[in-house]
This record gives structure tokens, C-alpha cells and sequence, in this order.
């Protein structure tokens, strides 16, 4: 049997792990897949977690990818490698690093192997608090406000702030430190075989969401400004870029070394890479007035609007608007939460603490826990006079930023149950979705439906069915564990010339839906109550 000639992988990489997914172009059927987690990363080194703190190393990336793409064609059966005719990826974002002239990482030059201010920072990194702070503050001076498309505020968690503290923190690599580069950014320079900072593919997505990119002022913010946040920043200076290119780009072709490193024919199509939640909301089948929720440790919300829509407003608080960052020709609006299943977790782990001896042998024990929680929780009555909690445990992403707020409980009795408090914490979760849906809806981005992707989305029914009861509203689950991956290959397919659009890619290889949670409307009215003690919790009333 001759192999066929449309196949595509589509490449995620997450926070813990990379996986590696082998697509059929013709309808988006999954032959095979592989997860193969960071190792340095699952020994917790480079970690400070007290102090916010996580770095990962170049070499895990590099590493699992070569691991999980073998391994992935391997489980095809077959000999599918000749067949493959094109690769893109996803990434976490905003998780950048510092590179040399040559954009190699300052982590892969022996002098610095072990310094993790010389590795890619994690989205979750939060030590450039007060860098974050600094931008905000300038910008709010500045002849532009440059973070105007940012949702007003400027985050720690993306790239501007976290350079600048590498860079302060550790003195002793700017001397070789010559540019910075996105996650995504590097795989795909270095899968074909260049790495130049002032010529690689930059992706829109995460250069408009993440470093302030915008084409109103003619790409990443003046340098003048970024001098004036602190002089370091010049260190930059002609050594980055101004053109961007989105999501179904070919920027390349898969160079012979490393065609030779994950068992491919070299020349296939190499697409950029994007963040996560946005190409997870591609494969998802994302269209204008669709909002998908990527639901995971933290959340993502992806909107798409037309021009004709949107028009020139801004929307405050969130995490951005960018043209082009989720489906070429339309404007990307991003929000999240900074907390969504770690909050679960996090309870999980306090309810275990008593039995760690245990589950030191029994890595189910804290499963079971929250199995347990969540079919207890299911069966309590629901009162406007329950018990209320905020969601910030890793701070405050969306709406209106703010990593240093904290989580908090209100309305505990004696008679307060765990389950009861486990429930309320789902809630609360949930109550932070309803705020961002609110905030879009207010400064009129259309939504018309809720789509939602991600482990909790397939797993939990009670966090979705609590969902569509807080927010009114039907929500449905789309029928694939790997959407990001799925969107990946399908950026894939259009950059390797089998698709003339990524609509035309989605209408072909879109999954369909698993589930639809309908709301109850009786605890909807109950669930407004509640929202409102939320809201004056949190001091938004």
C-alpha cells in the first residue's frame, strides 16, 4: 500500500509536557499521538515556586519534541514520515528567552547552562512585578500609550518585563545577551535551520498580545520609550523587528538536520508558531461570535470580531486585541483567568496534606480526594446565603490585571463542610468567567455562543454544568482532547499549501462537539445573587 500524501503534525507545547499529533489533512482524523514531558522541568529545577519563580530549560524543548514526534510516527504502524508534508506548533506565551547574536539561547552556551535567568521564562513567571510596573507607569506619560491594545495594562507575565529583570537580576549576561525570542518563535527558526534574531518569522499572535506589537505605530513600541523605562532595554535596540506574520504562514522549510532528528524528509512546510489558546481555538472551530474557553490550570478566552463590528474601540482590561493573532482577516480578543484547575488542585493538595506520607506511595490518593469533593459538592443545595470565595490564588489576570491580589473566603459557619468549600470554590472560577464574558460584552464585542476546550471542559461536568447555570447560557464541548495540537495542523495544512485559508482548513478538519451543558434557570437566578456578593468581595460593587 502506497503511503498517502496528506498528512500534517501538529505540535503543542504545554506547560508540562509537549505532544506531538499526526492529522490527516482530508477530514482531521487523529492517527496517532505522543506526550513526552520536559525532564528537567519534571525534576522542578530551575523553580523558586515562593518566589513565582519558573524557568524551563532550552533543552526540554528540544529534547521532548525530537522524542514525541518519533514516537508519534512510530504509533502510526505504518511508514507515514514520506507522507508528512507539513508541521506547525503552539506554545505557551508569553515565555521568552535571551539569545546571543546569533539567537541561541543564553541557556545553551556552557557559562550559563545553569543560570535560569539565561532560560525561557514560563508564562507563569511572575518576578518582573515591579518591571510590569514601571511600563504601566510610563505608559500612562507617553505621547502613545502603548498599551492601549494590551487592555490598558501591562502584565509580568509577558516579555518586555520579564527581559528587563533577567537582564537586572543577572548582570553577568549582558555581555553576550543580544536579543530576546518568543517560544514559539524559536522552534519554528530553528526547525528551518536559522536563527537570526533581526530575520526570523515573528508571530503576530504573540508579538500583539505579549510585547505591545502594533502596526498603528509601526510594530514593537519606540525604542526612545523603552530606553526611558530603563536603559538596559537599549541593549535591544535594531536587534528585533517590526513585521509580523500570522498564524497560516509557511516561514520555512524543514531544514536537513533536523529533518534527520525527528525522521522526516526534509523540505516540508514549517509553519510559525502561535500561543496555545488561540490556535486551541482554531481547532476548535472558532468563528465570529464565538467564544472559546480554553479550560486548563488557568483559562484563555479567544473572541474573534470583523472590522465591521469591531471598529476602532478598545476593549479595557484583557489581555489584548490584535488583527490577525487567532484567524487571519479578523480582529483576536484574548482574557483569562491566572487560576482555574490550580485552584482545584491547590485544594486538592490542602485536603491531602494529613495523608502526604500515604500518597507518597499512592499517587491516586489526592484523585480520589477530589473525586470524592466533586460528587459530594454535586449533591449540596444551592442558597443565595452560601458561602462566597475569589478566585485570585496566582493573582488576578482578566478583567483589569493585577498579579497581587489574593484569593479569599467569606461566609464560613462551624457548619461550613469541605465539599461545601470546594464548591464554592468551582464557583468562584466560575464567577471569574462570567466577569470577563461581561467585560466583552460591555464594550461590544459580539458573543453569541460559548465553546469550550480543554481537560476540565471534557472531564469535569459538574465545573461546566455549574458554568452554563452562573453565566445563563448554553456551552458546548468540542469533541477532541488535543484541539490545540488539532489547530496546529490545521495552520499546517494552509502553510503547506492544502488549504488556500484556515477557514477552509477548519471546515474540513473541525471535530464537531461532545457535549452541551444547558442551563438551569431557577439556580441562574440564585447563581445572580451570588455573583453579586462576588463582585462586592472583590470591591467591583
Amino acid at each position: 500500500m502506497q503511503p498517502r500524501t496528506n498528512y500534517l503534525l501538529g505540535v503543542d507545547f504545554g506547560s508540562d509536557s509537549v505532544r506531538c499529533l499526526v492529522v490527516d489533512a482530508a477530514d482531521g482524523s487523529e492517527l496517532a499521538s505522543a506526550v513526552v514531558a520536559y525532564p528537567r522541568w519534571a525534576e522542578r529545577l530551575y523553580c523558586d515556586p515562593a518566589h513565582n519563580r519558573y524557568r524551563q530549560h532550552p533543552l526540554d524543548y528540544v529534547e521532548s519534541l525530537e522524542a514525541s514526534v518519533r514516537q508519534a510516527l512510530a504509533a502510526c504502524g505504518r511508514d507515514v514520515a514520506d507522507a508528512v508534508c507539513g508541521i506547525s506548533f503552539d506554545t505557551t506565551a508569553s515565555t521568552p528567552a535571551l539569545t546571543d547574536a546569533k539567537g541561541t539561547p543564553l541557556a545553551l552556551l556552557p557559562e550559563f547552562a545553569e543560570e535560569p535567568d539565561a532560560m525561557f521564562v514560563l508564562w507563569k513567571d511572575h518576578t518582573a512585578l515591579a518591571e510590569a510596573d514601571e511600563i504601566n507607569d510610563l505608559a500612562k506619560k507617553w505621547e502613545v500609550d502603548y498599551t492601549r491594545y494590551s487592555g490598558g495594562t501591562y502584565s509580568c507575565e509577558w516579555v518586555w518585563a520579564k527581559m528587563l529583570h533577567c537582564l537586572r537580576h543577572s548582570p553577568r549576561l549582558l555581555p553576550a545577551a543580544y536579543s530576546w525570542v518568543e517560544h514559539c518563535d524559536w522552534i519554528s527558526a530553528l526547525l528551518v535551520g536559522d536563527t537570526t534574531p533581526e530575520t526570523i518569522a515573528r508571530s503576530r499572535c504573540v508579538a500583539g498580545h505579549k510585547a505591545m506589537w502594533h502596526a498603528s505605530w509601526g510594530g514593537l513600541p519606540a525604542p526612545e520609550f523603552l530606553e526611558a523605562v530603563d536603559p538596559l532595554l537599549g541593549l535591544f535596540r535594531g536587534h528585533l523587528y517590526s513585521d509580523t506574520v500570522t498564524g497560516d504562514a509557511c516561514v520555512g522549510r524543514l531544514c536537513g538536520e533536523w529533518a534527520a532528528r525527528l525522521g522526516l524528509k526534509p523540505g516540508i512546510a514549517v509553519g510559525v508558531g502561535a500561543i496555545d489558546c488561540h490556535v486551541g481555538a482554531v481547532g476548535a472551530g472558532i468563528v465570529p461570535g464565538t467564544l472559546v474557553k480554553v479550560m486548563g490550570t488557568s483559562t484563555c478566552d479567544i473572541v474573534v470580531g470583523t472590522y465591521e463590528e469591531v471598529g476602532s474601540r478598545t476593549v479595557h482590561g484583557i489581555c489584548g486585541q490584535v488583527d490577525g493573532s487567532v484567524l487571519p482577516g479578523y480582529i483576536g480578543f484574548e482574557a483569562g483567568q491566572a487560576a482555574f484547575g490550580d485552584l482545584y488542585a491547590w485544594f486538592r493538595r490542602v485536603m491531602a496534606w494529613p495523608l502526604r506520607q500515604i500518597a507518597k506511595s499512592d499517587p491516586q490518593l489526592e484523585e480520589r480526594i477530589l473525586g470524592e469533593l466533586t460528587a459530594e459538592a454535586e449533591r449540596l443545595p444551592l442558597t443565595a446565603e452560601d458561602p462566597v470565595a475569589l478566585d485570585w490564588h496566582n493573582g488576578r489576570r482578566t478583567p483589569d490585571a493585577d498579579p497581587r491580589v489574593r484569593g479569599a473566603l467569606d461566609g464560613l459557619t462551624l457548619a461550613t463542610s469541605a465539599p461545601a468549600i470546594y464548591k464554592t470554590l468551582v464557583e468562584a472560577t466560575v464567577f471569574g468567567s462570567r466577569a470577563i464574558n461581561e467585560r466583552m460584552l460591555e464594550e461590544g464585542v459580539p458573543i453569541d455562543n460559548i465553546l469550550a476546550i480543554g481537560g476540565i471542559a471534557r472531564k469535569s461536568p459538574f465545573v461546566m454544568q455549574t458554568m452554563a447555570d452562573v453565566i445563563g447560557v448554553p456551552i458546548r464541548v468540542a469533541d477532541s482532547d488535543q484541539a490545540c495540537a488539532l489547530g496546529a495542523a490545521m495552520f499546517a495544512a494552509v502553510a503547506a499549501g492544502l488549504y488556500g485559508s484556515v477557514q477552509e482548513a477548519q471546515q474540513a478538519m473541525c471535530p464537531g462537539f461532545s457535549d452541551e451543558y444547558l442551563p438551569d434557570m431557577e439556580r441562574h437566578a440564585i447563581y445572580d445573587r451570588l455573583y453579586d456578593r462576588y463582585l462586592k468581595l472583590g470591591g467591583r460593587r
